[in-house]
């Protein structure tokens, strides 16, 4: 058993370093920044989580003895251990570059949106996917950054136990922290199945939260070229 699971954990973490092997060749890319913090579960361990997963799905009626169950624990820990990896990962050392702009207004007022970017999350509150898309845009100062990075940044705080907010925030914050910007703007639209499948079930709702630093806190105009971009005027 212990032996199984680690194969199976080996094979995650390789698949995962298979992508950023290639991604390096990427000359912006000098660090591996994205599972750099790997969690430890030894054996022993992931073998209790399977028991008392296998307990569990027992209880609320799952028969664990055909041949597509059996495994079924097992792959509902790994599954979640997957869906978290945004917790391996560190944006501290995600690098920001000179910007091209060599002054005048439109170094103040140009804007830069990345958008749609996919994200899939899990719910602190009840542990069921949120999934949905986001759309970042900041105004450079004297710094800008690749904007792959901004997908990657993204996908990273929503790969955790989190909230549709703290996403959007911790993105908006880290990326003042980095480049020092004009204003950063983060816009996610996500649909929540902990609101579709329990409680008040509202099939094809959508939630909206967006965030505002800097030039567009106080610009309108700044405001709304945003939202028109990312699909939210």
């Amino acid at each position: 058993m212990a032996e199984e699971w680690k194969d199976d954990v080996v094979s995650l973490h390789d698949r995962r370093e298979a992508g950023e092997r290639r991604e390096t060749d990427d000359p912006e890319e000098a660090i591996v920044w994205e599972h750099v913090r790997r969690r430890q579960i030894d054996d022993p361990t992931w073998s209790r989580f399977e028991d008392h997963v296998r307990e569990i799905f027992s209880a609320f009626g799952m028969d664990l003895n055909m041949p597509g169950t059996t495994n079924t624990p097992r792959r509902f820990l790994l599954a979640m251990f997957d869906s978290t990896a945004g917790y391996e990962g560190d944006p501290k050392l995600l690098t920001a570059f000179p910007t091209e702009c060599r002054g005048g207004p439109d170094c103040r007022i140009s804007q830069i949106i990345e958008g749609p970017i996919s994200f899939f999350s899990l719910c602190e509150h009840h542990a069921l996917p949120f999934h949905g898309v986001a759309h970042v845009g900041y105004i450079a100062h004297d710094r800008i950054i690749g904007i792959s990075k901004l997908t990657r940044l993204v996908r990273m705080f929503a790969r955790r136990f989190t909230v549709q907010e703290r996403i959007g925030q911790e993105v908006a914050d880290h990326l003042v922290g980095l480049m020092r910007p004009h204003g950063v703007a983060v816009h996610l639209r996500a649909t929540h199945l902990c609101t579709q499948m329990r409680g008040v079930r509202e099939e094809g709702s959508n939630t909206w939260t967006t965030f505002w630093r800097g030039a567009y806190e106080d610009d309108p105009t700044l405001r709304q070229e945003f939202l028109r971009a990312s699909g939210a005027d």
